[in-house]
């Protein structure tokens, strides 16, 4: 598969990305559901199990900060072929682990390799034209999203049926698939730099300090990642109380909820004809907070959680897109760095908010998790009323 030009990239690729974004971000979701399954087939707590989501979310943010920089350094398609079989062999490990410790390890690894994704958000905005830049970061995003939120409802399912193991089972199983369609299809692109590993850390962390608007991109992009990690992860535990009492497939299907909203978020892009890109950010963050005021008032009903998750969902990607937007305007060859730092900042402020949250439950149950997630949407906002107009210049 050809790009078009030096600046333009096939239809069929981008969908390409966007099926495999998918397939390859799900391995880090498959466990929120199962965590009860879990909790009970190890006979561990339900605190001691929801460190199988921290470890994925910690995984995943070393990742982004180690191997996602390396797309600017190495051929990005040899870089990521390699880190699929590593993918393999994680979900592997995960699938025939029967201690605790096995478990902890094997989803830091899930979460460590499974950044494929975030190699592909810079080859869409690379090679998209500024007029398509959005829309294309938009679709792979979609497929990324619904499969952070479908992962859910497969795996409960799957995990109620046949248990939480098979889940993995599958998933490895898939990334064979993925990584022959990667191998066939997916355009080799030259990296775009020369020094050593140590010098493209630095240029991250020389990024991350001269560069505002990628600064409050990333910070309201965690916050408001935390807000919704805080209530997937205790999700779960609540359902499975009265007056719900129910199971990981129930549970599992609110992801298909999620879903609305983020199909809904894919097309944000568009309002950019009639709003600038602060003004869309501030609704979707307004949205974030609303969202919890469903799950609070009305957590004690299906209705209720299902118009929180819709919109938590529709918030934070519409937040999420138009963030990346944001700083991928930033006249720059480091791509893969400007994402490095925006994504390890989000999958840290998701780590704590599944923390805070799992904390919260244990000892103010429901509520707790309310004020942690409402409280991370509120940090998002305050910080883009202060400092929007400052950082607007993009150098």
């Amino acid at each position: 598969m050809q790009m078009n030009s030096s600046n333009s990239i096939s239809r069929t690729v981008i969908w390409l990305m966007s099926i495999i974004s998918g397939l390859v971000v799900a391995n880090n979701y498959y466990n929120q559901p199962l965590l009860a399954l879990i909790a009970d087939d190890l006979h561990v707590s339900e605190s001691a199990a929801s460190k199988i989501s921290v470890l994925t979310q910690v995984g995943y943010a070393l990742g982004l900060l180690l191997i996602v920089p390396l797309g600017d350094k190495f051929f990005r398609k040899k870089l990521i072929l390699i880190d699929l079989f590593l993918v393999f062999g994680s979900l592997l490990w995960m699938t025939f682990a029967d201690q605790l410790w096995m478990l902890y390890t094997a989803s830091l690894l899930i979460g460590a390799t499974s950044v494929i994704p975030q190699l592909f958000v810079p080859i869409a905005a690379e090679l998209s034209s500024d007029k398509e830049k959005s829309s294309n970061i938009g679709l792979v995003m979609s497929g990324l999203l619904l499969g952070i939120l479908l992962s859910r409802f497969i795996g409960g399912i799957v995990g109620d049926i046949w248990g939480w193991r098979t889940m993995f089972g599958i998933a490895a199983g898939l990334m064979i698939i993925v990584w022959l369609a990667i191998y066939k299809m997916l355009p080799e692109l030259q990296p775009n730099f020369k020094g050593t590993y140590q010098e493209l850390m630095r240029s991250v962390a020389h990024l991350a300090r001269t560069q505002p608007v990628l600064r409050l991109a990333s910070f309201r992009g965690a916050m408001a990642f935390g807000s919704m990690c805080a209530l997937f992860t205790t999700l779960v535990f609540h359902m499975e109380k009265p007056p719900f009492n129910a199971g990981s497939s129930i549970v599992g299907s609110f992801g298909l909820a999620g879903a609305v909203g983020a199909l809904a978020a894919a097309k944000v892009g568009k309002l950019q004809k009639f709003m600038d890109l602060n003004r869309i950010i501030f609704y979707s963050l307004l949205i974030v907070l609303g969202s919890w005021a469903f799950t609070y008032f009305a957590g004690e009903t299906y209705w209720g959680l299902i118009i929180g998750v819709i919109l938590v969902d529709l918030g934070v990607q519409s937040g999420h897109i138009m963030n990346q937007t944001n700083y991928f305007l930033i006249k720059s060859n480091a791509v893969n760095r400007l994402n490095t730092v925006y994504m390890v900042s989000y999958f840290i402020g998701g780590s704590l908010g599944t923390w805070l949250a799992s904390i919260a439950w244990q000892y103010a149950q429901w509520d707790g998790v309310c004020f942690v997630g409402a409280g991370f949407g509120l940090l998002a906002l305050i910080a883009h009323l202060l400092f929007s107009k400052k950082g607007n210049n993009i150098s």
